[in-house]
């Protein structure tokens, strides 16, 4: 099923769309016009987000009929055909742009989520996510992530505690602000804090930080900080994070690396939708 959340995306996405009305279309295709089309995939990739796919049509036109080949998770290759749609021609051309943009981003998501995976796979490291994702897709983006094998981070600034450089600085230090934050902090979450050295990782352990992050430390430094900690607390590898780096980030013991690129900057799958009759 598909949250109201996710549905309420699609909409605004359709309204941002087709505004008034797709003057194209309606110029050209007769809505009494029924048909059939191909979502064909240009090239290999994940599969991720194919009830989005299909809830953008359905959205638009409830009679549109979805036919998944090839289900999330699952890789398609060059070729392959992996929906069918039929139904109003006129419809599925309104709602193509939007699957297409959706359904593109979420399987660009899971595929490059999925080579990190399998970069770090003999190690004991997990690969998460991070709140650089596009601004009202949050919950596609992670969904997406999870398809491809990662884990999701914090979903936002409510659900998980991470004291950042700058709130250390506000409150005038590392101990200062776990201290802080002890105090208000629901009995379920953990305190996870951001470092850039060990001497900054001494304190926040002792200071008694469930997670540590960190922060653009060299590889020797995550090895000397994964020596130092020893299993007290979790340790999260972040910042300029590659797959030409990961294995080794990973090789060094951490528990956990964060990609930004996974949501931030990451290239669509190409898909196509043809009509076929």
């Amino acid at each position: 099923m598909v949250s109201e959340q996710i549905k309420n995306i699609i909409s605004a996405a359709l309204a941002e769309d087709i505004g008034t009305g797709d003057i194209t279309t309606q110029a050209t295709v007769s809505p009494k016009k029924q048909g059939r089309a191909q979502a064909l995939a240009k090239d290999g990739f994940v599969v991720a987000g194919m009830e989005v796919f299909e809830e953008t049509f359905r959205l638009l036109d409830k009679s549109i009929k979805v036919k998944k080949l090839i289900d999330d998770g699952c890789r398609a290759k060059k070729g392959d055909v992996i929906a069918e749609v039929a139904g109003s021609l006129s419809n599925i051309l309104q709602a193509e742009r939007v699957a297409l943009n959706l359904f593109q981003r979420m399987c660009g998501i899971a595929s490059l989520t999925a080579k990190y995976v399998e970069a770090v796979r003999k190690t004991k490291s997990v690969i998460l996510d991070t709140r650089k994702t596009a601004p009202g897709l949050r919950i596609l983006d992670k969904m997406a992530v999870r398809i491809g094998g990662g884990q999701n981070h914090r979903t936002g600034l409510y659900d998980g505690v991470l004291i950042k450089d700058n709130h250390i600085e506000a409150a005038g230090g590392i101990t200062a602000a776990v201290t802080a934050q002890r105090k208000r902090l629901p009995h379920a979450l953990k305190i996870e804090v951001e470092t850039k050295n060990m001497r900054e990782v001494k304190e926040a352990l002792t200071c008694g930080a469930d997670i540590i992050m960190l922060d653009n430390m060299t590889i020797d430094a995550m090895k000397k900080a994964v020596d130092f900690v020893a299993g007290r607390a979790l340790l999260e590898a972040s910042g300029n994070v590659s797959l030409h780096c990961v294995y080794d980030v990973a090789s060094t013991g951490v528990d956990l690396i964060s990609v930004g690129e996974l949501t931030h900057s990451v290239r669509a799958a190409d898909i196509s939708l043809k009509i076929t009759g």
